[in-house]
C-alpha cells in the first residue's frame, strides 16, 4: 500500500506510534501500537475512530475507567494450560487483580449501556466469571500470600512451625545468657548464619559451648555457633518448613487445575484489557493534539479544515512561542493535484507532509488535529518521494533514487492512488529536470492520481495552470518583513522570493545584480509578476480580515441594541401598564367621591354652605391625585439629573427597575457598570441607577458589611468535584470562586483526584483564566500531591 517503504517514517508516522505508546499501561498495549497500520476497508477504520471518539469523550466527561491493574494474563494462561504444571502465588495474585479489573471494566460499561456503542463491542458477549476469582481469593490474601488456612494441613504446619520457632528461640536465649554471664560471648547479638540461628562467641571459647559451628569473623576471633540444644529443634523446624513447602504446591496444582477449564476465557480478558489499553492510549493522545473524527468519503478525496500538523503542534506546546498556523486544502475529483510553489522554508513541505501523515493516522484509526468538518476518503495507495534516497550500495544518485520512484509512480498509481512528492524535478540540470518532470506530471495525471507535489520549476506552474485537474497554490509570503506567513492560498501560483531572501541576508547587491543579468528577460518579468501577485493577494489576504473583523464587531453591535431595545420595549410595557392601573385606581376613586359628594348635597337638602364644603373637598381631592401623578416625573427627573454623575469602582448605587443596592465592581465599555449583589455580579445600564450618597450610603455599607461577615463565617473554602463531569465541576468550581471573590477569602482548596489527570488539567486551565487567580499549587505529597490543588486569589 505505501511506496517506499521508508516513506511511512518520513512523514512521521512513527514518531506518531512512539508517542502513542508512551500512553500505555500495558506491554500487550504497546504491542498492539507498534502493530498499527493504515487500513483500506472503510467499515473497519470508521469503527477505529469512533471507538477513539468514545473513549476520548469518556476521559473528558466521564468517571474514570477503572483500569489500575492490567497485567499480561495470556503468559499465565498459556502456562496453566500445560498439565501438571502450577502458577505461584504471584502469578496467581496478577491474575486476581486483573480478572477484578476485567469486571470492574465491564460493569462500567453495563451501567452505560448504549452510551459507547462502539466501545461496548470489544467485550461483547464476555461473561462475568466470578467463580474464578472466588477461588483464588479463598487461597491467595491481598498480598499475594497463600493463605494460613488454604487448607487445614497447612493451617496445622504452620502453627507446628510457629510454635517450634518460639520453642528454639526460648531455648537458645537461655543459653545466650548462660554464654554472657560466663563471658565467652563476643560484642554483638544473636544473628543468622546458613539460615540458623547462631551465637556469636570468642574463639577462644569455642570448645565450651557444645553446638555447630556456622560461621567465623573476618578477623577469626568470633565464631558463630548453633548450640547443642537449639540444633535438633531448628531441624525440625526445617522439616517442618519443607513440608510445608509441600502443602503449598499441592494447592498450588489443585488451584491451577481448577482454572484450566477457563484458560480460552482468560485468554479473551486478556484481548480486552490489550485493547482497552490501546483504545485508550490512542484516545490520551488525541486529547494531546486535540484532535477531532472528520467525516469519512466512499470517494478519493480530502478536505482538511484548520488542520495542523501533530508533532509541530505538540513541539509548539512544550516551548509555549511558537503557533501553528491552520491548514486548508482540498483534493476532490476537480481539483486532482495541488501544485505548492512559494519561497524556502515558506511551509511547502509542511503543508505535504501534513496531507500524508492526517490521512495514514485517519486510515490507521486515529484521530487528527483538524474540525470535525473536514472529509476524507480511503486510499489503497499512497506514493511518497521525500528526501534524498541515494544509495552508494544500490549505485544510486540522488536523481536516480527519484527517478526510480517516479517509474513505479507511473507504472502502478491509479486513481484510489496519493501521490506526494517533494520538491519536483530536482536533483539534475534544471533544463532537463523540469520537462522530464512535467512529463511524469502529465502521465501521473492521465492516471487520475490525487495528491499534492512541492516545486519551485517554472514550467510546470505553467503546465498545472493550463490544465484541468491541476491546480496551482502558493505558500503566503510578507514581502515587507521578509518572512513567510506559513498559509496556503489556493489558484495561484507562488514565486521562490529568491533575490529578496538573498538580499535580506545580506549578499552583495553587485553579485545579485550580475545574477539578475545572468537570468533570462521573459523569467524576470514573470518572477516579478509573481512578486506582485503575491504582494496584491497579501493586501486581499489582510482586507478580508479586516472586513471579517469588523463583520464580527457589527453583530456584536448589532445583537446589543436589540437586547437593549427589547429591554426598552419591555419597561416601556411595565410603565403603561402601570399608568393604566393607576388611572384605573383613580378614575375609581373620582366616582366613589362624586357619588359621596351628590349624596351628601341631597341629604343636606342643597344647603349652600354645606354644598360649597362639598365642592371644596372634592377640589382637594383632584389637586392631591394631581400632585401623586407629577411626582413620579420629579422623581425620574432628579434620578436622571443624578445618573450624568461620575460613578467610580467601589461606589454604592441603587437600582432603579429592582428597587436594590449594589457596589460597583468594574465600569465597563458602552455605559456599563458591573456590580456586585451580594455573591452575585450583573451588568447594568448607568442610566438604571442612582449613586447613594451620605447617609443613605453609611446605612447600605453597614448593612452589606454584616452580611458580608456572616457570608464570611459560612464561607467553606473547599470544593470536591471527583467524580464529575467537566461541564458540572467548572460550574461547581466557578460558584465557590465568585462567592471566594466576593467575600475577600486568599485561598480555595480544590479536591480534583488524580485518575488519568484530565479533570485536573480542565481545572487548572480554567484557573489560569480567571482573573483573580494569582497562582496555584500542588497540595503536599503527603496529603494528596496533585491530587489536590490550592487556589490562590488576589
Amino acid at each position: 500500500m505505501i511506496f517506499p517503504k521508508n516513506a511511512i517514517d518520513k512523514l512521521g508516522f512513527l514518531e506518531i506510534k512512539s508517542l502513542i505508546k508512551e500512553k500505555c499501561l500495558s506491554e500487550p498495549g504497546r504491542e498492539m501500537v507498534e502493530k498499527i497500520q493504515p487500513q483500506v476497508k472503510l467499515d473497519q477504520i470508521d469503527k477505529f475512530l469512533r471507538q477513539t471518539q468514545e473513549f476520548k469523550d469518556l476521559l473528558m466527561n466521564d468517571a474514570p475507567l477503572p483500569v489500575d491493574h492490567l497485567y499480561p494474563i495470556k503468559p499465565l494462561a498459556e502456562k496453566a494450560r500445560v498439565e501438571g504444571s502450577f502458577l505461584g502465588e504471584e502469578e496467581f495474585y496478577r491474575v486476581l487483580l486483573s480478572l477484578r479489573t476485567v469486571y470492574a471494566v465491564i460493569r462500567y460499561f453495563n451501567e452505560r449501556e448504549g452510551l459507547y456503542v462502539n466501545l461496548a463491542l470489544l467485550f461483547e458477549h464476555l461473561p462475568i466469571e466470578t467463580k474464578i476469582v472466588r477461588q483464588i481469593e479463598s487461597v491467595i490474601d491481598d498480598r499475594g500470600k497463600m493463605k494460613d488456612n488454604a487448607s487445614r494441613l497447612l493451617l496445622d504446619i504452620t502453627q507446628q512451625i510457629l510454635k517450634s520457632e518460639q520453642e528454639a528461640r526460648k531455648r537458645i536465649d537461655q543459653v545466650f545468657k548462660l554464654a554472657q554471664n560466663n563471658g565467652w560471648t563476643a560484642d554483638g547479638n544473636l544473628t543468622i548464619r546458613d539460615g540458623r540461628l547462631c551465637m556469636p562467641i570468642l574463639a577462644e571459647n569455642k570448645r565450651k559451648v557444645k553446638g555447630l559451628i556456622h560461621d567465623e569473623s573476618a578477623t577469626g576471633q568470633t565464631a558463630y555457633i548453633e548450640p547443642e540444644e537449639v540444633f535438633h529443634l531448628n531441624n525440625k523446624v526445617r522439616d517442618l518448613e519443607f513440608e510445608r513447602r509441600r502443602e503449598v504446591i499441592r494447592i498450588l496444582t489443585e488451584l491451577t487445575s481448577e482454572l484450566r477449564p477457563h484458560v480460552p476465557l482468560l485468554l479473551a480478558y486478556h484481548g480486552l484489557l490489550s485493547k482497552l489499553d490501546f483504545v485508550r492510549a490512542k484516545a490520551l493522545f488525541a486529547i494531546d493534539i486535540e484532535a477531532e473524527m472528520p467525516e469519512l468519503s466512499k470517494e478519493a478525496e480530502v478536505n482538511l479544515v484548520n488542520a495542523r500538523h501533530p508533532l509541530l503542534l505538540i513541539n509548539a506546546k512544550r516551548e509555549q512561542q511558537m503557533t501553528v498556523v491552520p491548514l486548508h486544502i482540498r483534493i476532490d475529483e476537480v481539483d486532482r493535484v495541488i501544485l505548492v510553489s512559494g519561497p524556502n522554508a515558506g511551509g511547502k513541505s509542511v503543508c505535504m507532509k501534513t496531507v500524508g501523515l492526517l490521512q495514514l493516522m485517519v486510515q490507521a484509526g486515529l484521530l487528527i488535529p483538524a474540525d470535525a468538518t473536514s472529509k476524507l476518503g480511503v486510499f489503497k495507495q499512497i506514493f511518497a518521494d521525500i528526501g534524498d534516497d541515494q544509495s552508494i550500495e544500490s549505485d544510486l544518485s540522488t536523481y536516480s533514487a527519484h527517478l526510480s520512484k517516479m517509474k513505479h509512480f507511473s507504472e502502478f498509481a491509479n486513481a484510489r492512488t496519493l501521490v506526494l512528492i517533494d520538491e519536483f524535478g530536482t536533483g539534475t540540470d534544471p533544463l532537463f529536470g523540469g520537462p522530464i518532470a512535467e512529463a511524469v506530471l502529465e502521465a501521473l495525471h492521465k492516471k487520475g492520481v490525487r495528491g499534492v507535489i512541492t516545486t519551485h520549476y517554472s514550467n510546470l506552474k505553467v503546465f498545472a495552470s493550463n490544465t484541468p485537474g491541476l491546480e496551482n497554490a502558493s505558500m503566503l509570503f510578507d514581502n515587507v518583513a521578509m518572512r513567510p506567513l506559513y498559509i496556503l492560498q489556493v489558484g495561484k501560483p507562488g514565486s521562490s522570493y529568491a533575490f529578496e531572501i538573498a538580499q535580506k541576508i545580506g549578499l552583495h547587491r553587485d553579485i545579485l545584480e550580475a545574477a539578475k543579468q545572468k537570468i533570462g528577460t521573459q523569467q524576470k518579468k514573470v518572477d516579478t509578476l509573481l512578486v506582485d501577485l503575491e504582494r496584491d493577494k497579501k493586501q486581499v489576504h489582510d482586507t478580508k480580515v479586516a472586513i471579517t473583523k469588523r463583520e464580527r464587531e457589527l453583530e456584536t453591535l448589532k445583537n446589543e441594541y436589540q437586547q437593549l431595545n427589547s429591554h426598552l420595549e419591555e419597561n416601556k410595557r411595565n410603565l403603561m401598564r402601570e399608568a393604566k392601573e393607576q388611572a384605573k385606581q383613580i378614575l375609581k376613586d373620582a366616582n366613589k367621591l362624586v357619588e359621596n359628594t351628590i349624596a351628601e348635597i341631597k341629604s343636606t337638602q342643597a344647603d349652600k354652605e354645606k354644598t360649597r364644603e362639598l365642592r371644596r373637598e372634592l377640589h382637594a381631592a383632584v389637586d392631591k391625585n394631581s400632585e401623586k401623578r407629577t411626582l413620579p416625573n420629579t422623581a425620574a427627573a432628579k434620578q436622571t439629573a443624578e445618573v450624568d454623575e461620575v460613578i467610580a469602582v467601589g461606589d454604592w448605587v441603587k437600582i432603579l427597575d429592582a428597587d436594590t443596592e449594589a457596589q460597583v465592581l468594574e465600569v465597563a465599555k458602552g455605559n456599563n457598570l458591573i456590580l456586585a449583589l451580594g455573591d452575585l455580579r450583573t451588568v447594568v445600564k448607568k442610566s438604571k441607577v442612582i449613586k447613594l450618597r451620605g447617609k443613605e450610603r453609611s446605612k447600605v455599607v453597614k448593612k452589606h458589611r454584616s452580611m458580608s461577615t456572616e457570608s464570611v463565617a459560612d464561607f467553606q473554602p473547599e470544593v470536591d468535584v471527583r467524580g464529575m463531569r467537566t461541564e458540572d465541576a467548572l460550574r461547581q468550581l466557578e460558584t465557590v470562586l465568585d462567592r471566594a471573590v466576593m467575600i475577600g477569602y486568599p485561598t480555595l482548596k480544590i479536591l480534583h483526584g488524580k485518575g488519568d489527570g484530565i479533570l485536573r488539567k480542565f481545572v487548572r486551565d480554567y484557573l489560569r483564566k480567571y482573573n483573580h487567580v494569582s497562582h496555584f499549587e500542588d497540595e503536599h505529597a503527603d496529603r494528596g500531591g496533585d491530587g489536590i490543588t490550592y487556589a490562590y486569589i488576589s
